[in-house]
């Protein structure tokens, strides 16, 4: 799908508003993913994200089964169902039901959560996406710590949540990378990084592109 073009907003002065809301508010309401996500009815502007992923590395193949970690509000499972793959997604927070997608509210953590994900989706993915994200407290070190500890627990997952030959898209923030890349490489045949145009500007986030995971033996 071809990134969307841009219609041009701009916002009066508001007295109950601080100037640097304002400006943020203008360049959200302006940024061309965020028009294109609501015209073509996806739930959010990070679904451009994964269809630029999937036009590099053409992980969604209809019939695939998916697990969706992170999922709300729903912009990356309206895009795997479009594509024909069997998803399920699960977030801490509730999900608007999606045609052709099961919606899970839990915590990927949790023992049982994990039990219940794996027979809605009838066993391991196939696909593994995580757009999973630590909350961020504005202190860029903090933040990459947090960033970096959330993607090894999700690489912790994968003997459970992936299986033998799957693929993985997982968040990451640059410059904490590093160590998650070098652990991804000892359990996939490739690893590749992309960063989506879709991205917000002064964003740092990354993706991880994991093929054909081998898990190692027990």
């Amino acid at each position: 799908m071809a990134a969307p073009r841009t219609t041009k907003v701009r916002l009066r002065p508001s007295k109950g508003r601080r100037a640097s809301s304002s400006r943020w508010l203008e360049r959200h309401i302006n940024d061309r993913f965020v028009q294109g996500a609501r015209a073509a009815g996806f739930r959010s502007r990070a679904a451009y994200k994964l269809l630029e992923i999937d036009t590099r590395f053409q992980i969604l193949r209809p019939g695939r089964r998916v697990i969706d970690l992170g999922s709300a509000p729903g912009g990356w499972a309206q895009v795997v169902a479009g594509r024909g793959c069997r998803v399920v997604g699960i977030d801490l927070q509730a999900i608007e039901p999606i045609e052709g997608a099961s919606l899970l509210q839990g915590d990927i953590f949790d023992p049982a959560a994990i039990a219940h994900l794996l027979e809605v989706a009838g066993g391991p993915a196939e696909l593994l996406l995580s757009d999973l994200a630590a909350a961020a407290i504005g202190q860029r070190a903090v933040d990459r710590l947090r960033a970096d500890a959330l993607a090894e627990a999700v690489l912790d997952l994968l003997p459970e949540l992936l299986r033998p030959g799957g693929d993985l898209v997982l968040k990451l923030l640059r410059g904490a990378e590093a160590g998650i890349v070098a652990d991804a490489r000892r359990q996939f045949a490739r690893v590749r990084l992309i960063r989506p145009d879709a991205s917000r500007t002064g964003s740092s986030e990354i993706y991880l592109v994991g093929s054909r995971y081998r898990p190692a033996a027990p």
